[in-house]
């Protein structure tokens, strides 16, 4: 009794709190760091499963800790390296510090891979936006438009790729085609 109390207290103390949940809690997206210490415990019974790291590393992403999180991300690759989200996501967490070299490496890695998914090409195309390399921006979303016709996203970033790059006409042209499925 008193071993259950002691441990009650340093948790109080400690300002944490227990959780009997650590899957649903690395599993849910609405606190970070509830999804980090679930995911940590889980990693600590089975330090294996590439799921657990990659929800821990969106955690750290989303809380823009880059470094946590490309390091989670890496750990997945190198348990699985045909993990193509493990890639994305460690490309847009290189996206996140402005590291858009790193970043297109890991999104043609996630291409190489799985070149039928219109993920990679429209994150590569944000990096090569945000190096203000335009021609292959647009290339970039121009593919992903292709594999995916329905892709929102991908028109609207290509809208405002064409808008960087003064031409507002296609911009317009752009934005309406996808508007129009």
């Amino acid at each position: 009794m008193m071993g259950i109390i002691a441990f009650c207290l340093a948790l109080f103390l400690l300002g944490g709190t227990a959780s009997a949940r650590p899957r649903e809690d690395c599993d849910q997206e609405k606190d970070q760091d509830l999804s980090i210490k679930g995911c940590s415990i889980l990693i600590r019974q089975n330090s294996r499963d590439v799921g657990i790291y990659i929800n821990r590393g969106a955690a750290y992403a989303d809380k823009g800790e880059y470094d946590r999180a490309i390091a989670d991300y890496s750990k997945a690759i190198e348990i699985d390296p045909k993990y193509v989200n493990a890639y994305i996501n460690r490309g847009n967490a290189y996206s996140g510090r402005s590291e858009y070299d790193r970043a297109i490496a890991d999104y043609n890695k996630a291409i190489e891979i799985d070149p039928k998914n219109a993920l990679p090409y429209n994150d590569r195309g944000v990096a090569y936006r945000g190096k203000g390399d335009y021609d292959p921006t647009i290339a970039d979303y121009t593919k992903a438009i292709e594999i995916d016709p329905k892709y929102a996203l991908a028109y609207c970033n290509r809208g405002a790729a064409y808008a960087d790059k003064g031409e507002y006409d296609r911009a317009i042209r752009g934005l309406h085609q996808g508007y129009r499925d």
